[in-house]
């Protein structure tokens, strides 16, 4: 029987000429993934297990973007650990405030994730890097612990969902979509410990972008992991970023897969995940008018450069309602000196919004834009569960930047072209 894409990276990484669902290996990982919250509990791990070496200081990664720039005291002392750690081991890829991003889009941007490499985060949206080709998955702070020190990992090889998308996105229709209208359609445990792996001429036709945040939120449909072929615009994003030897897998013609969805990418419309779980979703034709106070465009979902232009696009010119706060958060500092310079920057400043630093903060509660009672958002991260942003009563919904940037402007969810 052939192997998924997913599971041929996973064999090569257990030095096995194959593997199938369900078995149990021992692998060797490419990179280690820890951010400010998820990386002190790992290095206390590490220790209490009485190792004193990592197993190569170059391949693992922390990354302080979660309440950094520190918000209290606890989030500053949980840096100083990590950066202490850092400084112990001679960690290279250590990110602090200045050089820090949101961690998956940070690793990308610098290289540090490539095709058919194997890696492993303390932090569920490690899936984002399937967008690249390469196997990645979150895992628990102690196995994170282990993985620094050996190098290795255990996993239960994953069975494996095939994703044909054909046609092309509409106008105003992003990969933000494509993932909210699959989430939709399949629920948070429908892909529950699988690989969900997108195929087709669909999906060679999105963006890196779109790639990326649709691979971030396999994890909210349940997903082990999210992974796309490697093609030319995967070669050319990691052109002058990866200067080593990459490998493209590509899943076998006899590949067995639970069950194959067809999506017409050409037939989506915008749409919004409502209160409180990500399958909760509606198209923007059947949501109803919803006021908001407050609209959020960024996090590890949608604060890359494509999205910051489709921001621009829509406020250029406009206001937002002054009854929504607007906060937008570029996700690296390379983002955000792109806006700076291609003047997306001043459009912001000059539609009524904010930009902040590089950071976390508003998608899980941290800070930068915690909602009171009773409130509304309609933000561009991944999570809208009961009191994600802020108070139990206030109320998220998920949606693409278009659709944010839109709702900014008159006051309640709303596409793009719904705006006078």
């Amino acid at each position: 029987m052939g192997m998924t894409m997913t599971q041929k990276i996973l064999a090569k990484h257990a030095g096995l000429e194959s593997v199938t669902a369900g078995q149990l290996i021992e692998a060797n990982v490419d990179l280690t993934l820890a951010n400010d919250i998820t990386g002190p509990v790992a290095i206390r791990e590490m220790e209490k297990a009485g190792f004193d070496k990592v197993f190569d200081n170059t391949k693992i990664a922390l990354v302080m973007d979660h309440f950094a720039p520190n918000k209290d005291i606890k989030s500053a002392e949980q840096c100083l650990e990590c950066r202490e750690f850092s400084k112990k081991y001679n960690i290279v890829n250590f990110f602090d405030v200045g050089a820090m991003g949101i961690e998956h889009a940070l690793l990308p941007e610098k290289g540090l994730t490539a095709p058919g490499e194997l890696i492993i985060g303390a932090d569920s949206h490690t899936c984002t890097y399937g967008a690249l080709g390469a196997f990645s998955t979150g895992v628990g702070s102690t196995d994170l612990a282990a993985g620094m020190a050996t190098g290795k990992a255990w996993f239960k090889v994953p069975s494996a969902i095939k994703f044909v998308l054909t046609g092309k996105l509409s106008p105003w229709v992003s990969g933000k979509d494509v993932i909210l209208h699959i989430i939709g359609k399949i629920g948070v445990d429908g892909a529950l410990y699988k690989s969900m792996e997108f195929v087709g001429e669909g999906a060679h036709a999105l963006s890196m972008d779109d790639r990326f945040t649709i691979c971030n939120m396999a994890i909210e449909a349940g997903a082990k992991n999210g992974i796309f072929p490697v093609d030319d615009k995967t070669m050319n994003y990691i052109k002058g970023r990866v200067n080593r030897e990459v490998t493209a897998f590509e899943a076998d013609a006899d590949a067995e897969y639970e069950q194959t969805i067809e999506i017409d990418l050409s037939a989506l419309r915008p749409t919004i995940a409502c209160p409180h779980l990500p399958e909760n979703t509606k198209t923007i034709d059947d949501l109803g008018h919803i006021e908001v106070q407050q609209s959020v465009i960024g996090s590890c979902t949608n604060g890359r450069i494509d999205d910051m232009r489709v921001a621009a696009e829509i406020l250029k010119g406009r206001k937002v309602n002054p009854n929504v706060r607007t906060i937008i958060i570029p996700a690296t500092q390379e983002v955000y000196l792109q806006c700076i310079e291609e003047g997306l920057t001043k459009i912001f400043i000059q539609a009524g919004a904010i930009v902040s630093t590089p950071t976390c903060g508003p998608c899980l509660g941290g800070h930068m834009g915690i909602l009171a009672h009773g409130e509304k958002a309609v933000s561009t991260t991944n999570r809208n569960f009961v009191g994600r942003m802020g108070h139990i009563t206030s109320e998220i919904y998920l949606a693409s930047p278009a659709v944010a940037a839109a709702s900014a402007v008159a006051g309640y969810i709303c596409a793009p072209d719904d705006l006078k």
